[in-house]
């Protein structure tokens, strides 16, 4: 600022707005001396001086604009030097974000972490217990010349949840022989089931895997796991009613299993609208007398679900197996006395 003042005492304000100008810094000084009156807000402007030879009513006048003016001068200078500080402290990065903020910032940076990476748990191939959602590569190494063939292939529209691959089951571990979540079933039985799945979706319905083929070598892993009396890990959710070592003399495991044979399949359905598994009054491979066809205290319901899949699965030529309403023979199956060992993968 530049130009002469007189004032003996005077009341000043300056600002220095180096960022903020882009022709320097701006100087605001405010200054009142007797009759005299200064307002000045520029770099090199001089302040008009009041000319106090006017009449007194037109200086009462030019008192009150100036006033006026001094307050407005006040005012931008404060809102100016607010800016200024914000701005600075902006671009010097010292402005922190809120807790609040920070731990929006979090969550969302958790909540889109990559698949595989620590928040998202564990790889499904550094456990045996991995969801069967999992994308794994079919190795397309079947039996060749045998006739088998990868369900989903064949029926797309079912839903699969092959839970002998995870820990889902009554064993609670990965199965020996299943290197893969696949159904893999003989071509004779899948068309059979095709039929069976489009019979269903005229009702709403849908079919949804639990297991198809089964090795050899998964039904041997049974039959060690029986062996153990200590190990009940899965005893609660498979089988609450019945004693371990009965559970061959029952009937619930074999030393062998139509599975291995191709063309026997354990399985339930779910609603075509919303994917959600029907109730059918027990879950499959629920070890105990409520999975038996007929069994008692079924609502009526759950006695309706499973007749409708029974009828379905009958029609094409299935025949049940009367203590357990998911496991389902092809009558007409083309290897009726040949066991399986290849793997599923």
């Amino acid at each position: 600022m530049s130009g002469t003042n007189n004032c003996k005492s005077q009341s000043d304000l300056t600002v220095s707005f180096k960022k903020l100008s882009p022709w320097g810094s701006i100087t605001l000084r405010l200054c009142k001396k007797g009759k005299e009156h200064y307002n000045m807000l520029s770099r090199n402007r001089r302040p008009a001086r009041l000319d106090t030879s006017v009449p007194a009513q037109s200086r009462a006048r030019t008192s009150r604009s100036t006033r006026r003016n001094w307050r407005r001068a006040l005012l931008f200078g404060l809102s100016a030097l607010l800016l200024f500080v914000n701005w600075n402290t902006a671009g010097t990065g010292k402005t922190a974000a809120s807790p609040d903020k920070a731990a929006v910032a979090a969550q969302a940076e958790k909540e889109t972490a990559a698949p595989g990476s620590p928040q998202s748990g564990p790889s499904p191939d550094a456990s045996p217990d991995a969801s069967p959602g999992e994308s794994v590569e079919k190795l397309n190494q079947l039996p060749k010349g045998k006739g088998f063939v990868y369900l989903d292939e064949v029926i797309p529209d079912a839903v699969y949840d092959i839970r002998y691959y995870t820990g889902d089951n009554f064993i609670g571990e990965r199965i020996d022989g299943y290197n893969g979540p696949f159904a893999i079933t003989t071509l004779r039985a899948a068309r059979a089931l095709k039929k069976v799945n489009d019979d269903l979706e005229k009702q709403g319905y849908r079919l949804k895997i639990i297991d198809a083929y089964r090795p050899q070598k998964a039904v041997d892993h049974f039959a060690a796991w029986s062996k153990k009396p200590k190990d009940t890990l899965m005893k609660e959710k498979f089988y609450p009613d019945v004693d371990k070592k009965n559970l061959f003399k029952l009937g619930y495991l074999s030393s062998k299993s139509g599975h291995s044979r191709g063309s026997t399949v354990d399985l339930t359905m779910v609603y075509k609208r919303t994917g959600e598994e029907v109730d059918m009054g027990s879950r499959v491979d629920f070890l105990g007398p409520i999975s038996a066809h007929g069994a008692k205290g079924l609502t009526k319901e759950q006695r309706k679900h499973r007749y409708i899949l029974k009828t379905a699965m009958v029609k094409q030529g299935f025949k049940s197996y009367s203590k357990e309403w998911w496991h389902y023979t092809l009558k007409n199956e083309p290897y009726p006395s040949t066991y399986f060992d290849f793997d599923v993968e």
